[in-house]
């Protein structure tokens, strides 16, 4: 299994920017797909971008397309999310999620991804 810790969190004005790191031990990083999620106060979690075990294929949520990018870097073990031009409503707790296939699709399905992390407080100000 994989272990998933984040970090980068903080707190930042609106059009700032934060950069969500997220790093994996335990397994072969590059055995799984990766994604990003996020859960406001009082909501459920909703997914915010993903990418595929290469780096070669990548998918984000419409609010946060053009925005945010997801990375990889497989020799580090580590997944990132650049957060630029952020909005109050960013706000939320940012989890990495991991999910132990190579296929080419991207699922947008939490209850797909096996390996969460702890989470990260993001809190954009206006």
């Amino acid at each position: 299994q994989v272990q998933l810790v984040e970090s980068g969190g903080g707190l930042v004005q609106a059009g700032g920017s934060l950069t969500l790191s997220c790093a994996a031990s335990g397994d072969t990083f590059s055995n799984y797909a990766m994604g990003w999620f996020r859960q406001a106060p009082g909501k459920e979690h909703k997914f915010v971008a993903a990418i595929i075990w290469s780096g070669a294929n990548t998918y984000y949520t419409d609010s946060v397309k053009g925005r945010f990018t997801i990375s990889r870097d497989n020799a580090k073990n580590s997944l990132y999310l650049q957060m630029n031009s952020l909005k109050p409503e960013d706000t939320a707790v940012y989890y990495c999620a991991a999910r132990r296939t190579r296929a080419w699709d991207i699922s947008i399905i939490g209850g797909e991804y096996q390996y969460w992390g702890q989470g990260t407080q993001v809190t954009v100000s206006s």
